[in-house]
């Protein structure tokens, strides 16, 4: 068991095995990913080396991937995206509300991520959209922040979308701000029906326009009679909308978003060991109470690396998505006209500084500073070697 495992440790280790073993079934897209994860913060990416002018002690950081499936990579990212977030919270109460595929849907999605993931991000928040301005539910126009996941504990393909929605909206007027009830946004039951139908009915828009694939066991799903068969039991069960309890104020928002916005299918502290047996981590057993939740799994490496590429998306496909009050075209105006109404004091957005160079962190060994001495290119190593007790560095 090593407590610093990483997922880049197991793709350089067993990657190359992998790809010759699926070689010529791979997407391009899946070969990208794993390489811009075998090299991140390695001396294929470059970097640079920082020496201490008091002890002289060297520390050698290479460069990040930057990839958004990458692990180690979306901290940065998620601090910078939260930062513009956070101008956006209202001082009202906001709801989780989470919307799920079907298992037989999602088997389609698999083969099809880009058209039937887009769907379920369309077919979510016009449900959402539709039944809050219904007058004999809230009756306004709602605003949602939606974070697509496309990934059970397990590594298993379970597409859902997380949305974010503010405890309210406007008036079809603009004239009002329209509170939810404290502890109730809208019937998640009537959601689940008007989800069902548009997404059904736009699947079924899809099929005629023959914008769906269909292979390996689902090949015969091409035809229309086997496509409406298998559609058949989806048409008569509850498609269950889950709505979480509000949250405890803005600062629980964000806490939620932070966690959720930029996370990967696995998070390198869930990773406990790789060796013969395979991979082992740990994940969540959600059929299970809440004490014996916490599990752990091992998988052959070769599965591991499979269940992991499941959810690479897209080249392009944008998985956190704004809605109604929230959406980019109309934000700042939405926005300004809600704390107009709520007597809130708009505070202008601080402005942003130039992006600084990086400063190298303080040395590890006596707390002087840090400077850089020698900018690596890609695959270079250091001129001369530095101490045998120097860390690799992170990204500059």
């Amino acid at each position: 068991m090593s407590a610093s495992l990483e997922l880049g440790d197991i793709f350089r280790a067993a990657g190359p095995a992998w790809r010759s073993a699926h070689a010529g079934r791979l997407p391009l897209q899946q070969l990208k990913v794993m390489s811009a994860i075998e090299h991140c913060r390695t001396a294929a990416l470059g970097g640079h080396v920082a020496a201490c002018g008091d002890c002289g002690h060297w520390r050698i950081a290479y460069n990040s991937c930057r990839n958004r499936h990458c692990p180690r990579c979306q901290g940065n990212a998620a601090r910078t995206w939260l930062a513009e977030r956070e101008a956006d919270l209202l001082p009202v109460g906001y709801f989780h509300v989470v919307f799920t595929m079907p298992a037989r849907i999602a088997d389609i999605a698999l083969q099809n991520k880009a058209v039937l993931y887009a769907l379920l991000f369309q077919a979510a928040s016009e449900t959402m959209m539709t039944i809050a301005a219904d007058p004999r539910h809230l009756g306004a126009r709602i605003g949602i922040t939606a974070v697509l996941h496309s990934w059970g504990s397990a590594l298993t393909h379970h597409p859902h979308v997380h949305m974010i929605v503010p405890g309210g909206g406007l008036s079809p007027d603009g004239q009002r701000w329209i509170s939810s009830r404290p502890a109730f946004l809208l019937p998640v039951r009537v959601l689940g029906k008007l989800f069902r139908r548009l997404f059904l009915t736009r699947l079924r828009a899809l099929f005629d326009t023959d914008r769906l694939a269909f292979r390996g066991q689902l090949a015969p799903l091409a035809d229309r009679r086997a496509f409406m068969r298998y559609l058949a039991p989806v048409r008569s069960t509850r498609w269950v909308v889950y709505a979480k309890p509000p949250f405890a104020g803005p600062k629980a928002v964000l806490a939620y978003l932070s966690r959720y916005t930029h996370r990967v299918a696995i998070s390198n502290r869930r990773l406990l060991a790789f060796n013969e047996n395979g991979v082992t981590f740990r994940y969540k057993d959600y059929r299970r109470d809440t004490a014996h939740q916490q599990q752990v799994m091992t998988l052959a490496t070769d599965e591991f690396i499979r269940r992991f590429m499941l959810h690479v998306l897209p080249r392009g496909f944008h998985r956190i998505r704004h809605y109604g009050l929230l959406a980019s075209s109309s934000r700042k105006a939405s926005l300004a006209r809600v704390r107009e109404l709520l007597k809130v004091i708009s505070t202008p957005a601080p402005e942003v500084p130039e992006a600084e160079p990086a400063t190298p962190p303080p040395c590890p060994c006596c707390g002087g500073s840090m400077v850089v001495i020698q900018i690596l290119p890609r695959w270079c190593q250091p001129r001369g070697p530095p101490r045998a007790t120097d860390p690799a560095g992170g990204s500059p």
